[in-house]
């Protein structure tokens, strides 16, 4: 298995070396170890086929895309997706996760999210929406399952939030901005 973006943290490379697969993590950042190359997704050789990719929240800020999705299909038939769908942040959703991050702060605990999400999306333009990639993922992978997921409980880190927010999602009272994607090469 290939996990694209692994992070400084190593991503789900390590748990999935202790499951028994053989696994290599990619991030310009990964860790130092054998499990491990700190270069990014265009520098991979392909003289290995993987049997899946998995990528966490990565491929929306990967450019050019097209080069970088054919690159996946050439090196594996499975591609497991955990994705943002940064533009369905709309208003509810955008006030229930500053609030909860002021909350948060409020009692002690400091959130890894920004405080203030339009200041955010000033920070990272040119971040592809959900629509664009998923049609071209499914250009070239076969859809086995989208699910719609919480997002922001990971940026916000509070102990009750990822249930708070599946709730809210459920209800209807904020949107759902995470997503996992699964396809098989066409």
């Amino acid at each position: 298995m290939l996990e694209v973006g692994c992070g400084v943290e190593g991503g789900v490379t390590p748990a999935l070396a202790e499951a028994g697969y053989d696994v290599l993590g990619i991030d310009p950042r990964a860790p130092a170890g054998p499990l491990f190359q700190q270069i990014e997704l265009e520098q991979l050789e392909e003289s290995v086929e993987f049997d899946a990719v998995v990528a966490a929240r990565v491929l929306h800020h990967v450019h050019p895309l097209d080069a970088a999705l054919d690159k996946l299909v050439r090196l594996a038939p499975l591609l497991i997706l955990d994705e943002f769908a940064w533009e369905r942040i709309d208003e509810p959703t955008e006030d229930w996760y500053e609030r909860q991050h002021r909350a948060l702060r409020a009692a002690g605990v400091e959130p890894s999210g920004p405080p203030d999400l339009s200041e955010w999306r000033a920070e990272w333009p040119g971040l592809h929406p959900s629509h664009h990639l998923r049609a071209e993922l499914e250009a070239r992978y076969e859809l086995r399952l989208v699910e719609e997921r919480p997002y922001l409980y990971r940026w916000l880190g509070g102990p009750a939030t990822e249930g708070l927010e599946r709730s809210l999602i459920r209800a209807d009272a904020i949107r759902a901005i995470g997503y996992r994607w699964v396809g098989v090469r066409r």
